[in-house]
């Protein structure tokens, strides 16, 4: 007979798989480099142009983490137009009432709440850590869902917060942006230098590594970085469900709002904003008929919620 599965069963196996992936990123970005490169130079010069790319991106990547660390869950909720709620403010007291409830339920401190103006249904968190943590809830989900199953999508983003996964949210979404930002300079660069120099040898080689490093991280930006964050994404997600699920003592609410919230989990202002689409509890962008399974940013809700109702909780 086998073992059944526990909440902490879950989310050790996904925390274990997330630390692995997460591995994977500056492995991955150093052997891109080196292979492109190579393709146009000898091994010995390949690997000196992959630590000169290496190091002073991974300089870039910290100097960047740093402002994210520092700014980026005010840049975050600023891109949605979330507006902070406060708990003397009459029209959404019962919804601050519930988020104290789950906080004190998960043992973390209350989180600062906001909303979203848009009648879909989606929720997400954001913070550097438990004690400067945010929720933001759209007011179709405020509206549309009952008090249990909105507990239920308030436990889960709480469960975002006490796994720390908000921080890995916030410093994944910025090491793409470094990329793809120096994947950019990378290109100008190349352009420049075939117009600059006056040898065309130098000339010719020099655009040639520096096209082969563009098209490196141009490939580690739009196939690697995608794969790897939608995996993470829905390590993520599934340990959320089991530990929002434990903090409720209530899967099948959650269950209930999961199936609620796919009939509209679109949030219009998050079109141009496709990096969060990862921290939402759906997928918040417009739906793409020819991307499959293995690139959307969460696990199909019918696993979510069958995984939610096998749930052994007492």
């Amino acid at each position: 007979m086998s073992k059944v599965q526990t909440v902490y069963d879950h989310i050790r196996s996904n925390n274990i798989k997330t630390l692995i992936l997460v591995a994977l990123f500056p492995l991955i970005f150093i052997a891109l480099v080196f292979l492109f490169t190579w393709i146009v130079t000898p091994m010995d010069q390949a690997i000196e142009v992959t630590i000169s790319v290496a190091i002073p991106t991974f300089i870039a990547c910290a100097i960047w983490l740093l402002i994210s660390w520092a700014f980026g869950d005010a840049m975050m909720l600023s891109s949605v137009g979330a507006t902070e709620i406060k708990p003397d403010n009459a029209e959404h007291r019962e919804i601050f009432r519930s988020v104290e409830n789950v906080a004190l339920a998960a043992g973390l401190p209350t989180p600062r709440v906001y909303i979203i103006n848009d009648d879909s249904l989606n929720a997400f968190a954001t913070g550097r850590t438990p004690r400067d943590a945010s929720v933001a809830l759209t007011r179709g989900i405020i509206k549309k869902l009952d008090k249990l199953e909105l507990q239920g999508v308030i436990a889960h983003e709480m469960a975002h917060i006490g796994n720390r996964d908000i921080r890995l949210d916030m410093l994944l979404i910025t090491g793409v942006g470094v990329t793809v930002f120096a994947a950019d300079i990378i290109l100008r660069t190349a352009l420049y230098s075939n117009h600059s120099s006056d040898d065309n040898d130098n000339r010719g080689n020099a655009t040639a590594v520096l096209l082969m490093v563009w098209l490196a991280f141009m490939v580690f930006n739009t196939l690697i970085t995608p794969l790897l964050r939608m995996a993470i994404s829905r390590n993520r997600e599934y340990a959320a469900d089991a530990t929002g699920a434990h903090i409720t003592r209530n899967p099948a609410a959650l269950a209930s709002a999961l199936r609620k919230i796919t009939t509209d989990s679109r949030v219009e202002c998050m079109d141009k904003v496709k990096s969060m689409s990862a921290v939402c509890i759906a997928n918040p962008s417009a739906p793409r008929e020819f991307i499959g399974d293995l690139m959307a940013t969460h696990p199909p809700v019918e696993k979510r919620i069958q995984r939610l109702e096998s749930m052994n909780i007492k």
